[in-house]
């Protein structure tokens, strides 16, 4: 155990607090790195696994204060260039710094200082933020008991709010969420804004959560209803269009394209050509899994991790895809895992497709 007493003792100092209580752990700890820019901030997205980590353990309070206190942080007052972010928006990250207290040079005070984007590199809001927020405070609940949290008003306002901007009305068709490239995920950029499956299937699992949290009052009743229907529009659209297999496979090598009308098997017009090579070799017979992203005349064919697998966790795969997802990891566990760690994504862009897409970010090899 002396490896998990390791790892206990380094993300036990990686902590950070505020007025003398935990409130997060910083991103990174590099002692080497003396170019630390925002990595020695409380990012929402990764704290998550510290806190289940933290749940697990019994260590309540740290979980606690971080829900508490990024709720606070939960503004739309914040902006750059003078534009706001959407009302609800949790943000990227927080820092606590001391500041002179107001009217006292002698004396100082704490403030949590968040980033909704403003100053983050690539100047990105975050999508992913306030969904894994609302399945953190799920997980609190359901670890600990404690449903008293959930059940503040502030809390509930903050779930509403988080709701009210994700099933906002705009331009778009389909149920899945739009985002902007680089707005989750590693904040850089990797070809998959649009609708990628990552973010559908935290949305997913965040409705889901909200729905179980939600309290059934007046004003809460059309936002229910709407996250409702929204679950099984959005279950149904990625079962149905972003599952592939060899069956599914050998359908779109057969697409017709430039259909038109409500009937239309190929609803995305979706040229057969754009199979790449490596996926046909690739694909075992046994074995499945979720695409990493579905647009008009676009498919993304790489395989994503965290979405695939957030997919089983959720439910938001069948029993059926979730088996077939973990066949496809056996089959090819050489190519997604070998000695290494679970790759975020497969197959590893090259050479100028690295260049264009990711913007040549190092970040990104």
């Amino acid at each position: 155990n002396s490896l998990e007493d390791e790892a206990w003792r380094l993300l036990k100092s990686s902590m950070v607090y505020y007025c003398n209580n935990p409130v997060g752990t910083i991103a990174a700890n590099d002692p080497s790195d003396s170019n630390v820019l925002n990595y020695d901030q409380v990012f929402i997205r990764d704290f998550i696994p510290s806190g289940v980590a933290f749940l697990l353990k019994g260590e309540y309070e740290i979980v606690r204060n971080f829900i508490l206190h990024t709720l606070q942080l939960q503004s739309w007052e914040k902006t750059m260039d003078c534009h706001s972010p959407g009302q609800g928006l949790m943000p990227a990250s927080f820092k606590v710094r001391t500041v002179p207290l107001e009217g006292d040079d002698s004396a100082t005070e704490e403030v949590l200082d968040p980033d909704f984007g403003e100053a983050a590199i690539g100047r990105v809001a975050p999508v992913d933020s306030g969904l894994w927020w609302i399945i953190l405070l799920r997980a609190y609940g359901k670890c600990t008991g404690d449903l008293s949290v959930q059940e503040r008003v502030d809390v509930q306002t903050g779930i509403r709010m988080i709701l009210k901007l994700c099933l906002a009305d705009g331009f778009d068709m389909f149920p899945t969420l739009l985002v902007t490239d680089g707005s989750c995920m590693i904040d850089r950029r990797m070809g998959i804004h649009g609708h990628p499956l990552e973010i559908q299937a935290l949305f997913y699992s965040a409705l889901l959560c909200a729905r179980e949290m939600l309290a059934p009052e007046d004003a809460s009743a059309d936002l229910i209803q709407a996250l409702k229907n929204r679950l099984v529009a959005l279950s149904i659209h990625i079962r149905e269009y972003y599952w592939i297999d060899m069956k599914k496979l050998n359908e779109i090598y057969r697409y017709k394209t430039e259909e038109y009308s409500f009937d239309a098997v190929n609803k995305f017009n979706i040229y057969p050509d754009q199979i790449p090579p490596w996926l046909v070799e690739w694909m075992p017979q046994r074995g499945g899994y979720f695409i990493g992203n579905l647009q008009p005349a676009h498919m993304d064919f790489r395989f994503f991790s965290l979405g695939n697998l957030w997919s089983i966790v959720s439910s938001l795969a069948t029993e059926e895809h979730s088996h077939a997802v973990l066949d496809l990891v056996e089959a090819k566990w050489s190519d997604l895992v070998a000695a290494m760690p679970f790759k975020i994504c497969y197959p590893a862009l090259e050479a100028e497709e690295w260049r264009i897409i990711t913007g040549s970010d190092p970040k990104n090899t």
